[in-house]
């Protein structure tokens, strides 16, 4: 979740208050207050679920309209990590690194993988240094 509280109110208007919103206006629109009051008849905790499920797609739709305006206005912008992991040669040594990466009680089918997703990193790499190169 968000760590400024501005941000976590922005992302819980977007996400739950919107969609219920919406959803009780399409009802109103459509039959009025009655309609409306019926998305509350029997468990209030259902009826907001209920009333997020219908809301979501025409909410999802503004959200994707607010960010053609300015990215990470209707979706938020997650924070991520990213960090360079040097390229290791097919040497009995990489496979041992590569070994570690493995999570623990992890069959040794799980090392194929992590060695050809490495190949298949190295390969992307390759593309993209070649086109930088052909770029520049």
């Amino acid at each position: 979740m968000a760590a400024d509280p501005l941000d976590a109110l922005r992302l819980t208007l977007m996400q739950d208050v919107l969609p219920v919103g919406l959803a009780v206006v399409e009802r109103a629109r459509k039959g009025g207050p009655r309609e409306v009051f019926a998305a509350f008849e029997g468990n209030p905790s259902d009826s907001i679920d209920r009333l997020k499920q219908e809301g979501e797609p025409v909410a999802r739709e503004l959200r994707d309209s607010l960010d053609r305006v300015q990215p990470g206005l209707g979706n938020p912008v997650m924070k991520v990590e990213v960090r360079d992991v040097p390229f290791q040669s097919e040497s009995p040594a990489a496979g041992a690194a590569v070994a570690e990466w493995a999570a623990p009680g992890q069959a040794e089918g799980g090392v194929d993988d992590a060695l050809e997703l490495q190949a298949n990193l190295a390969r992307i790499s390759a593309r993209l240094n070649e086109l930088e190169r052909r770029l520049a």
